[in-house]
């Protein structure tokens, strides 16, 4: 039993052992096989094998170069977000350009607004405090859902732009508004990547309503409106506390195409749009369901349309008034002398630096003067000249202290902005209306005239060269008699004045009264002569703002004041950059010479051979004298009252003979006088006056 059990583990190990080494001879024959394929089979070429080690180092280059970059763009981004301040909100805020404001003061003293100036961009800053929440959250639901949670950037919506080759789109609030401020729109991947770096930096050093406040007062909202406030005033004539919820949203409906979704010319793709807002605010829970159907319900009332606020307007425009233009040229000029601007600057500034400028200009008189000009209600009769113009006319009224109450510097429909203000630039002229600044307030003040009655031979002078001069207005060399002042003054006599200039006052202390004293500043020296200070014959010649300045000066006391059309101007942040509350003035005569005056030209409006006939507002104390010059050409009228002093100018654009008397002037004097006086008290006097100023 032993032995067959022996046998039996023998045979066992026997056929382990055959397998075993079966095994190894199919190992064998395997390796055999492949190192005989491997001989059989033709060795790589050489070149190929040089191709595929460059192909595989290339690889590994560039793997490991977009590491390196990624790690450095990663390192970039991280220390740009987190280093120094990329872009200074309150700079820039300080930098945008803003709107003007042109204030003026009603009757009860309350400031209104009169006009607004802006260049290319319409924008007035509006605090965030002052922002409606639903406008807000109009603008973060529709644009920037998550601007609350991100740091900046949206990365799930940047990852999918990316991700569809769109280098737009994806932009978050705080994007837009870097894209607002540097003003850089390319479409490019370096722009964006620059976009995002700036947008997490700005992220790390203001607030989420900062950052709001800043979009929503610089995002484009068409129709030439920058910022939400001047878009609500444009779009609604409303404030933004004013707003509906519908109109929050259209608003914010606006900002993705300003053209496509302008409700003045799209107000159906705008309300789809401004639908799909409310829809957004729901969404996330910002409006209950009854608010979103209220406000899709909503019929939107848009304010009406002026060429300030259409992108493509072709009405007929409305211009601002003459007195606008020269409260802008005013502010210029003494910009430019106060702080050393140049005129880009002070244009700059007066148009885009959101100054508050308070003016001097009557409303109700400059708007009744402004339809009796633009109509010319009152003007006489006229023929056209050579050119087929008809005469022209300007006109400024003030009170006596300097402040110019309204003016006009031409007739018919206005035909621009800031065109020739006749006014204030046009220099003509001044004819016999010279005469009381140039001889006879000179010679009171002097003592050569004591009153009226004073008498003078009405007579011509004998030239150094024996020519006889002047004559009279009708033609003759003077009646050979002694007349009073007071008649040579209302009946505007050449020979008196010329006499009084010639033997007694001297050309040297007459030149002097009128260009230091009544300040008529564009008479040359060549106009230090008989001629043009006898009878007004200049070369150079006065303004209708000058001859209402210096006539002033009768029925204030002999006060010539510094004239303005505006009383402060301020700059943003409520700053006084200019003051004409205090105005200067200079004594240029004596109160009791100004007294005497004051009597003399009123005879000229009560004394039925006065040259002003006639035009004395009725109850009213009224001075008044005129002007004719040579050949015709010009005709002044400077006339007051104790409320006003104006001065008019009658001619043609280029010097034509006027047909007619100072009769044609006249009636445009009694137009203006009786509309602007209409409702006033006539129980003022030029006392009243007087005492008013004694209080400075």
């Amino acid at each position: 039993m032993a032995t067959e059990n022996s046998a039996n583990s023998s045979g066992a190990k026997n056929k382990r052992l055959e397998k075993k080494e079966k095994r190894i001879a199919q190992k064998a024959e395997k390796k055999r096989l492949k190192l005989e394929k491997k001989a059989n089979k033709e060795p790589m070429n050489p070149g190929v094998k040089a191709a595929l080690v460059v192909l595989l180092g290339f690889i590994t280059a560039c793997f490991l170069t977009v590491c390196i970059v990624g790690i450095n763009m990663f390192n970039y981004v991280v220390s740009y977000k987190n280093g120094a301040l990329a872009i200074n909100l309150d700079s820039y805020k300080s930098q945008q350009y803003q709107t003007s404001i042109l204030y003026y003061f009603n009757d009860e003293g309350k400031k209104k607004e009169l006009i607004r100036l802006h260049g290319e961009e319409n924008r007035m800053w509006v605090d965030k405090k002052d922002i409606p929440e639903n406008l807000k959250w109009a603008f973060v639901c529709l644009e920037d859902k998550r601007f609350y949670s991100h740091n900046g950037v949206d990365w799930f919506r940047t990852i999918k732009v990316a991700v569809s080759n769109n280098s737009q789109g994806g932009s978050t609030i705080t994007q837009q508004l870097i894209k607002n401020l540097t003003k850089q729109n390319e479409v490019t991947y370096v722009r964006k990547f620059s976009e995002i770096t700036k947008a997490l930096n700005l992220e790390q050093n203001y607030e989420k309503d900062d950052i709001l406040e800043a979009y929503l007062n610089t995002v484009y909202l068409g129709s030439g409106c920058y910022g939400v406030k001047t878009a609500a005033e444009t779009y609604f004539g409303k404030s933004l506390d004013q707003l509906t919820l519908a109109e929050c949203a259209l608003l914010a409906a606006i900002t993705q195409n300003p053209y496509k979704f302008n409700p003045y010319t799209n107000m159906e793709k705008a309300k789809v749009r401004q639908n799909y807002c409310l829809d957004c605010m729901l969404e996330e829970g910002k409006i209950t369901q009854k608010q979103h159907d209220k406000a899709v319900d909503k019929t939107i009332k848009l304010a009406n349309r002026t060429s300030s606020n259409n992108d493509n307007d072709e009405s007929e425009t409305e211009y601002q008034s003459y007195y606008v233009d020269y409260v802008i040229d005013e502010v210029m000029a003494d910009l430019m002398s106060e702080y050393d601007y140049d005129k880009s600057e002070a244009w700059q500034l007066v148009y885009c630096g959101g100054l508050r400028i308070e003016t001097a200009c009557d409303v109700n008189v400059q708007n009744k003067l402004e339809n009796i000009y633009e109509n010319r209600k009152g003007f006489p009769y006229a023929v056209k000249d050579k050119y087929g113009q008809l005469p022209d006319s300007a006109c400024t009224i003030m009170d006596y202290q300097g402040r110019i109450v309204a003016l006009v510097g031409g007739t018919g429909k206005k035909k621009g902005n800031r065109v020739k203000n006749r006014a204030t630039t046009s220099f003509r002229q001044p004819g016999s209306s010279i005469k009381p600044l140039s001889v006879y307030a000179p010679a009171v003040d002097m003592g050569y005239i004591k009153s009226g009655s004073t008498t003078v031979l009405d007579k011509c002078i004998t030239l150094p060269n024996g020519q006889q001069w002047p004559k009279n207005y009708g033609g003759d060399y003077g009646s050979g008699a002694n007349v009073t002042v007071a008649s040579a003054i209302y009946r505007s006599l050449n020979t008196v004045p010329a006499r009084i200039l010639h033997e007694t006052l001297g050309i040297a202390t007459s030149y002097k009264y009128v260009t230091e004293n009544f300040k008529l500043k564009h008479l040359t020296a060549s106009d230090k002569d008989l001629s043009p200070l006898a009878v007004g014959g200049t070369n150079g010649g006065v303004s209708t703002l000058e001859m209402a300045s210096a006539y002033a000066a009768f029925g204030n006391g002999g006060r010539v004041y510094d004239s303005y059309s505006y009383y402060r101007v301020l700059d943003r942040n409520g700053k006084v950059l200019l003051d004409n509350t205090k105005p200067n003035y200079t004594q240029a005569i004596k109160e009791s010479t100004a007294d005497i005056m004051l009597q003399l030209l009123t005879g000229v409006t009560t004394n039925s051979s006065g040259t002003a006939y006639g035009c004395a507002v009725s109850g009213l104390q009224t001075f008044a004298k005129t002007g004719t010059t040579t050949d015709n050409y010009d005709k002044w009228i400077c006339s007051g009252t104790p409320y006003y002093v104006c001065s008019i100018w009658y001619g043609y654009n280029y010097p034509s003979n006027l047909s007619g008397t100072s009769l044609q002037i006249r009636t445009i004097l009694k137009q203006v006088f009786s509309e602007i006086h209409q409702g006033l008290s006539r129980k003022r006097t030029f006392n009243t006056v007087k005492s008013e100023l004694q209080v400075d």
